[in-house]
């Protein structure tokens, strides 16, 4: 859909122990968190393990199985999510990012028992800052 979009550039932290991207929603219509239905996060080739992932929006901090159930929380388009992860990566320097995103559409129904769901992934490099 719009997966160019999906890093906002320049926005990589880290702390020493974890590393978080802000991210852009790479669909035209705001989408409520049960959609979010799972993240990777990869800088310099190594995935963070999905069990430290953890997704910001609105200002609250979840767990992927935290947002499966989650219809209060809506992200827009023009808003930025934070997804981070465990790792141990150098501030000041180059590194590169890939984000993967699967999204559930729930108004485009593709068959009587599934919603279309899209997997869109962007990488950038760009420096790291300290949290």
């Amino acid at each position: 859909m719009i997966p160019d979009r999906i890093i906002e550039q320049g926005t990589l932290t880290t702390d020493g122990a974890r590393a978080a991207v802000e991210i852009r929603l790479p669909w035209y219509r705001a989408l409520p968190g049960s959609c979010i239905a799972g993240a990777k996060l990869i800088i310099d080739g190594v995935e963070a393990p999905s069990e430290s992932l953890r997704w910001q929006m609105n200002g609250r901090e979840s767990t992927f199985d935290e947002l499966r159930t989650n219809t209060d929380e809506w992200w827009f388009p023009t808003d930025s999510a934070v997804l981070s992860g465990d790792f141990s990566i150098e501030p000041d320097a180059e590194h590169e990012v890939t984000v993967g995103l699967t999204l559930y559409i729930p108004y485009i129904i593709i068959s009587d028992t599934e919603t279309l769901h899209i997997d869109e992934s962007n990488t950038k490099t760009m420096k790291a800052v300290a949290a």
